[in-house]
């Protein structure tokens, strides 16, 4: 049904509904209900996708600052800095996975058609084919093979990848649309709050602050890591003995890249055990034990203490408090799944920021805090909000 159009002059007020109308205030509840349940319902995607967003937002300014597009800055970005680091994750991933499929015995492919053609069929045997021509298996036979464990489990294995890929393409298409939207969707956050000036705009513009230095830090981090990781493994299997080979370099690389994300732990879960495996090596050949000494004094050396000394205090810069971000990335996972790694720091964020500036206002009706204590180089301080609020009026009246 298309409702008539209104015959109001353009002189005429608008009527607003009012803030004390019970109808409007449950309206708005349910959609707000509605909301929440949609973003519980697609948690990983989301969180996901504000992690692509607030890791690549400052490439992105860049990019907008040669092209003059905030779409084709976008676009770039994600075609040139999130689709490659997905690939590379994902190139290591199957690295992983073929690896760990080597140790196994058999395959689910080599198990159906064993079952169907017989235990000398996956040996090459023709013959089979020729008796399966002359005595076909009996419909019984077809479906115990075809609701039979293994093709469960491949029909599981199947799904999982498909859902995978819609999660990481949905993500990828949130992520683009938060780079390309970002200024239209804050100009309106601003006119809901009433301005600038209001506590709940400081308190989103400092999550937003703090948001970028965490994912955009850690991003920029975690390439550095694996880019050194990987140099310092290749470099090893170029100097190394017979037999002492460090296994998928590149792919124990990016692993190690990723690890970095933990604090204080850096990448110690990673070349660890890759010391251990030499050291075993190194045993069952009995020497070698000076080589694999080195490997481990060097691999402290340049994958931890370069790291936390030289590189994160570098490239990080402002952010949580180690220890904080340690407890956020371990807890997430156990507390909510793999999303977990992503909407704990998130949430920590949002609560140190809540104290910090808008408690003092709840409890005391004080101002925000310059000095925040709750946390040590956390977030964006009362000046910076102040710059940036400068800083997004003379970009308007530039514009304008």
């Amino acid at each position: 049904m298309r409702l008539p159009r209104s015959d109001r002059n353009a002189g005429e007020q608008v009527s607003f509904p009012s803030r004390k109308n019970l109808f409007w205030w449950l309206y708005v509840a349910a959609l707000a209900a509605a909301a929440v349940f949609i973003g519980y319902s697609f948690v990983g995607m989301l969180v996901l996708g504000l992690f692509g967003y607030y890791a690549t937002r400052p490439i992105c300014d860049r990019y907008h600052q040669v092209l003059e597009s905030r779409a084709l800055a976008a676009a770039l970005t994600v075609a040139t800095v999130l689709v490659p680091v997905l690939l590379l994750a994902l190139y290591a991933l199957v690295r992983v996975f073929r690896q760990v499929r080597q140790e196994l015995d058999g395959s689910v492919a080599s198990m159906l058609i064993s079952q169907l053609l017989g235990p000398t069929a996956v040996e090459g045997n023709g013959a089979s084919i020729a008796s399966l021509l002359q005595d076909p298996p009996s419909l019984a036979e077809f479906t115990d093979l075809l609701f039979g464990p293994e093709v469960q489990q491949g029909v599981r294995v199947i799904d999982a990848v498909f859902g995978t890929l819609l999660l990481l393409t949905l993500a990828l298409t949130l992520s683009f649309a938060l780079l390309q939207y970002d200024r239209p969707i804050a100009d309106g956050f601003e006119q809901i709050v009433d301005g600038t000036e209001t506590t709940v705009f400081s308190f989103a513009l400092a999550v937003d602050s703090g948001l970028e230095s965490i994912f955009f830090g850690n991003f920029l981090f975690v390439l550095a890591m694996a880019l050194v990781a990987t140099v310092t493994y290749t470099v090893t299997n170029l100097v190394a003995p017979t037999g002492f080979n460090v296994p998928m370099a590149f792919t124990l690389g990016v692993l190690t890249g990723v690890a970095s994300l933990l604090p204080i732990i850096v990448g110690k879960i990673i070349y660890l055990p890759i010391v251990g495996y030499l050291g075993f090596t190194a045993a069952q050949q009995d020497g070698g034990y000076v080589f694999v000494g080195a490997v481990l004094v060097v691999y402290f050396l340049v994958l931890d203490i370069l790291p936390q000394s030289f590189l994160q205090p570098y490239i990080t810069g402002k952010q949580l408090n180690a220890i904080i971000l340690l407890f956020a990335y371990i807890l997430g996972p156990i507390l909510f799944g793999w999303y977990g790694f992503f909407l704990l720091p998130i949430v920590f964020v949002l609560m140190l920021e809540l104290v910090r500036v808008v408690l003092p206002e709840l409890l005391h009706g004080e101002p925000t805090d310059n000095s925040p204590s709750v946390i040590e180089e956390s977030g964006a301080s009362a000046e910076e909000i102040q710059e940036s609020d400068d800083d997004d009026v003379t970009d308007g009246e530039t514009t304008a």
